[in-house]
This record gives C-alpha cells, sequence and structure tokens, in this order.
C-alpha cells in the first residue's frame, strides 16, 4: 500500500500565525486580542502601578482590575480615562471599552525563570572554633566515623558562624 502523496511547504509557519489563524477560525481571535491586555499592562501603567493593579478578568469589554491598597483604586480611578485610551491603542483597537477597578490582591504573571543566586561561600574557621572540634573528635577512635564527624561538625560550625554574621550585619 503507497503512502498518499502530499505537497511539501514551501517555507516553514510561525507558530504563532498558525495558532492565531485557528483560534480566529473557532471564533476566539477577538477574545485574544483582548487577553493581550495581560502581556502589555506593564508597559501601558508602568512598573509603579503595576506593582499595585494587575488586570484579573475581561468579559463583555470591561477590563477588571485587582487593586491592593484603596488609595490607588481612588488615583486609578481618575486616571481611568488614560491608562483606557493607551490600553486600547496598545491593544490596535477598542477591545476594552471600560475599566473596573476590584480591592484585592493583584497576581503577578509568572516570570521568566532567573539563574538562581549563587551561594555565599562559607566563612573559615578560626583557630579557637577548629581547637573545639577537634577537641570532640579526639575522643572518637574509629577513623570512619571521626573523618565524617569531622566533615559534619566543621560545616555545622562554618553555618552557624555566617548566620551570626548575617544577624550582626
Amino acid at each position: 500500500m503507497k503512502r498518499p502523496e502530499r505537497p511539501s511547504l514551501r517555507k516553514p509557519l510561525n507558530a504563532g500565525s498558525v495558532l492565531s489563524d485557528l483560534l480566529t477560525g473557532a471564533g476566539l481571535g477577538d477574545k485574544m486580542k483582548g487577553y493581550r491586555a495581560w502581556q502589555c499592562w506593564d508597559e501601558v501603567v508602568g512598573p509603579q502601578i503595576a506593582d499595585h493593579a494587575r488586570p484579573k478578568r475581561l468579559r463583555n469589554g470591561v477590563l477588571e482590575v485587582s487593586v491592593d491598597q484603596p488609595i490607588w483604586m481612588q488615583q486609578l480611578r481618575l486616571m481611568a480615562p488614560q491608562i483606557l485610551e493607551r490600553l486600547n491603542r496598545a491593544l490596535k483597537g477598542e477591545i476594552v471599552k471600560e475599566i473596573y477597578w476590584r480591592r484585592g490582591k493583584p497576581t503577578r504573571p509568572i516570570e521568566e525563570l532567573s539563574e538562581p543566586d549563587r551561594p555565599q561561600p562559607l566563612p573559615q574557621l578560626d583557630k579557637q572554633e577548629q581547637a573545639k572540634i577537634d577537641k570532640v573528635l579526639a575522643e572518637i577512635k574509629d577513623a570512619d566515623i571521626r573523618s565524617v564527624m569531622e566533615d559534619f561538625l566543621e560545616k555545622q560550625a562554618k553555618l552557624d558562624k555566617q548566620r551570626r554574621n548575617r544577624a550582626n550585619e
């Protein structure tokens, strides 16, 4: 049995354009335009406002925004016409018709994963601290156990010293 032949693609298609075509075909294209408000929110309102207010829901052209403090809600109500105009300009159309400010905890979007902070090197032990460890180790006869305990006690002493140093800063 021979496989049916299909025409080869002339050039690769962008995954975003394929997805956009699928959503438009399913009647969801206009909704997707509105949900771009989450993507451009920080740019439209600026970082200071974005820390206190985040879009929560979009329904029938009304964007519901969670605001963390009443003073910010009052200020944002006064700024609503400017924010609405800038938001629709960023969305390239009159997608959002009204903004409804709601008291609540604004949830931040998942940020790009950043490289974790490297742990700080542990401080070195001074002679007095090392002498305390050596005194405890002198009572252990088995060499294997003494070696394991030495590693453990040194690491614990260094961690304790690091915690004390941080507390004093």
